[in-house]
């Protein structure tokens, strides 16, 4: 009797699977192309290489920006609570947050999922929060990679990053020596924890017991700003912004200021939501709290003091911006005042 040959199957990796996620990947692209119209892209899923027009963009002198990023350690507690739906909006809003940032509208966006063995029920929820981050991003998914790595993977642990590709007009850039003197800081509050500092959390759930009224915050989507953000950038409202991710508020607003002015920053009209104030509450210094969490701003715009009231109209009643600062031209390149309200 002949033994059963070894086979890429037996070693762990399911090609036939594979190929069932790639037909359901396309079929959720032609449902975007029915909505959107025709697309460059349609029946290209599967291909070696995506594709994307830009030649009907009315945009002059364009620039490509880009962006990657991917969600840490927030993917352990996903498999932890066994809820994949919305991982994939966090993916998507770590790379067209940073899009923004320039003042780019994201055009497309590609995905790379790495996992022990293909569950399709599994993937077809991390896709199912992927396209809506796009559909959210008002940008499409034109491609990407799924991974299945037995042995580099174990007990169901997988990873996802992303890419992103945005545009603007060369003159448009949002960079930071369009910031003056008195400009204000607007601070954007951000949904929740977003994808940073997930590593510190996980720690203290093995030590603490979190309030049930709290647990399911910790998987809250990271919010997208790109409506929003674009609508000012039409209307040249923003002069410069930050995406407040790893690094906290202080690090990321000192990127988008020019060296020869100052932050000024009042800690104590950051409006706090209650994750953070349990998180806190867990032995943590205001300062590694600072460094770690984005407490409550998610994002936040420089802007001349004539255009705050302006721009607080293009944003929903849970993500009004407030002011938390200004700019100077003092000797200190940060300037922090008064202590945060926990």
């Amino acid at each position: 009797m002949e033994k059963t040959k070894n086979s890429y199957k037996k070693s762990g990796v399911n090609i036939d699977l594979a190929n069932k996620f790639v037909k359901h990947i396309a079929t959720l692209s032609k449902k975007n192309v029915k909505k959107k119209g025709d697309s460059i892209n349609k029946g290209n899923i599967g291909a070696f290489g995506s594709v994307f027009d830009i030649s009907k963009l009315k945009i002059k002198d364009p620039v490509i920006v880009s962006c990657t990023d991917g969600v840490g350690t927030k993917l352990d507690l996903a498999n932890q609570f066994r809820k994949f739906d919305t991982i994939g909006i966090d993916l998507v809003a770590m790379s067209v947050n940073d899009l923004i940032v320039q003042g780019a509208k994201p055009l497309f966006f590609l995905d790379y999922i790495a996992v022990e063995k293909i569950n399709l029920r599994k993937i077809k929820l991390i896709l199912k929060g992927i396209v809506k981050g796009c559909k959210l991003s008002s940008c499409e998914l034109i491609g990407g990679e799924t991974a299945e790595m037995p042995g580099i993977y174990k007990n169901e642990k997988f990873d996802l990053a992303g890419f992103s590709v945005g545009i603007i007009s060369k003159k448009k850039i949002l960079n930071k020596n369009k910031v003056k003197k008195d400009n204000i800081i607007l601070a954007i509050p951000s949904s929740g924890l977003h994808s940073n500092g997930f590593s510190l959390v996980r720690s203290l759930l093995k030590k603490n017991k979190i309030p049930k009224k709290l647990k399911s915050e910790l998987l809250t989507p990271t919010k997208i700003y790109v409506e929003e953000i674009l609508n000012l950038t039409k209307r040249n409202l923003i002069n410069s912004a930050a995406h407040i991710t790893g690094g906290g508020l202080v690090e990321n607003l000192g990127r988008s200021i020019p060296s020869n002015l100052s932050l000024n920053i009042d800690l104590s009209k950051i409006k706090i939501k209650s994750i953070f104030k349990w998180l806190k509450n867990n032995n943590i210094s205001d300062k590694e709290m600072l460094k770690t969490f984005n407490c409550g701003v998610g994002f936040c715009l420089i802007v001349n003091k004539k255009n705050v009231k302006k721009i607080k109209k293009y944003f929903s009643k849970n993500y009004k911006p407030y002011e938390i600062g200004f700019i100077s031209n003092n000797k200190t390149k940060i300037n922090i005042y008064n202590k945060i309200k926990w």
